[in-house]
C-alpha cells in the first residue's frame, strides 16, 4: 500500500511539473511569421508619388493581417513630413530628401527610405525632339527657352506643365535640375504625377517632368544629356536625376506600424517598388 500511494504521488508531481512549464512559441519552433496575429490600424499620408506605392504595399499587408487596417492618403511630400512629425498620422510618405530645416524643427522625424525614384522629361508624343540636355531643360521651364526650334524641334510653342509648391517632386527637380533658376509662372501647374501625365499626353508642344512610377506609352519619354530614363541607369547612376522616396515615423516605429515598415523594406514589400516601376533600395 506505501508503495502504491508513493506511486501515485510522483505521478501527481510530474503531471503538475508538465503544466507549469511554459510553451515554446512558435515562432521560435517551426518559423511562422512573426506579424501573425497583429491588429490595429495605420494612417498613412503625404506624397502622391508614394501613394499608390504605399496603397499596393497596404493592401498586400492587410491580406496576410485581416485585423489590420491601413489607410492611405495623399497631399504632397510637405504634407507627410508635418502629419509624422506632428503625429496627425502614423507615418508619412515624402519623395524627396528631409530638408535640413525640417530635421531641425522636428528632431524626432526618423527617415525610412523604401525606394529610388528616377525623374524623367516627359513630352507629347508628337514632340520631334530626341533629347535635351540638362541645361536645356532648366532654361525651358524657367522660361528662357520658350520655342521648339530652339531646341531641334518644330517652330512652336513649348507649354511648361509642372506640379504646385509642397510636392516632393517638384522639390526634387527644383534641387537637382533647376538650381536657383526658378520654373516660368506660366506653367500649367497640376496636383498629381497622373495628372501631369495626362496633360502632357493630351496636350500638342507639352512638357514635364515625371515619376518613373508613372511613365508609359502615352507621352515620350526624352534622354538628358545623353542618357536613357530607365531603371538601370538610375540604379548604376549615370541617369542624373534619381531622388529617394521615404517613409517618416515620430520616433522609433513600434507594433503594428513596425511591423508594416519590416514588410516594406523586407523582400515583399521591395518586390512591389520594383513591379511597380521604382528601385528597390533592398
Amino acid at each position: 500500500m506505501r508503495r502504491f500511494v508513493l506511486g501515485i504521488a510522483l505521478i501527481a508531481s510530474l503531471l503538475l511539473a508538465a503544466c507549469a512549464s511554459p510553451a515554446a512559441s512558435p515562432a521560435s519552433t517551426d518559423g511562422e511569421d512573426v506579424a501573425a496575429g497583429l491588429s490595429g490600424s495605420i494612417s498613412i499620408t503625404g506624397s502622391t508619388t508614394v501613394q499608390p506605392l504605399a496603397e499596393k504595399m497596404a493592401e498586400d499587408f492587410m491580406a496576410k493581417n485581416p485585423d489590420v487596417e491601413i489607410e492611405v492618403t495623399g497631399g504632397g511630400s510637405s504634407v507627410g513630413v508635418k502629419a509624422a512629425a506632428q503625429g496627425t498620422a502614423d507615418i508619412g510618405n515624402a519623395s524627396r530628401e528631409i530638408k535640413p530645416e525640417e530635421l531641425a524643427e522636428f528632431p524626432n522625424l526618423k527617415v525610412h527610405v523604401i525606394a529610388r525614384d528616377g525623374i524623367a522629361i516627359a513630352v507629347h508624343p508628337d514632340t520631334a525632339v530626341s533629347g535635351l540636355t540638362v541645361e536645356q531643360v532648366r532654361d525651358i521651364f524657367s522660361g528662357k527657352i520658350t520655342n521648339w526650334n530652339e531646341v531641334g524641334g518644330a517652330d512652336a510653342a513649348i507649354i511648361v506643365v509642372s506640379r504646385e509648391e509642397g510636392s516632393g517632386t517638384r522639390d526634387a527637380f527644383q534641387e537637382m535640375v533647376m538650381g536657383d533658376a526658378l520654373i516660368t509662372e506660366n506653367a500649367i501647374l497640376q496636383q498629381s504625377n497622373g495628372a501631369l501625365r495626362t496633360t502632357v499626353a493630351n496636350t500638342p508642344n507639352s512638357i514635364a517632368y515625371l515619376s518613373f512610377g508613372y511613365l508609359d506609352e502615352s507621352v515620350k519619354v526624352l534622354p538628358l544629356g545623353g542618357v536613357e530614363a530607365t531603371e538601370e541607369n538610375a540604379s548604376n547612376g549615370t541617369y542624373p536625376v534619381v531622388r529617394p522616396l521615404n517613409m517618416l515615423t515620430n520616433g522609433e516605429p513600434q507594433g503594428v506600424v513596425k511591423a508594416f515598415l519590416d514588410f516594406v523594406l523586407g523582400p515583399e514589400g521591395q518586390a512591389i517598388v520594383r513591379a511597380e516601376g521604382y528601385i528597390p533600395v533592398k
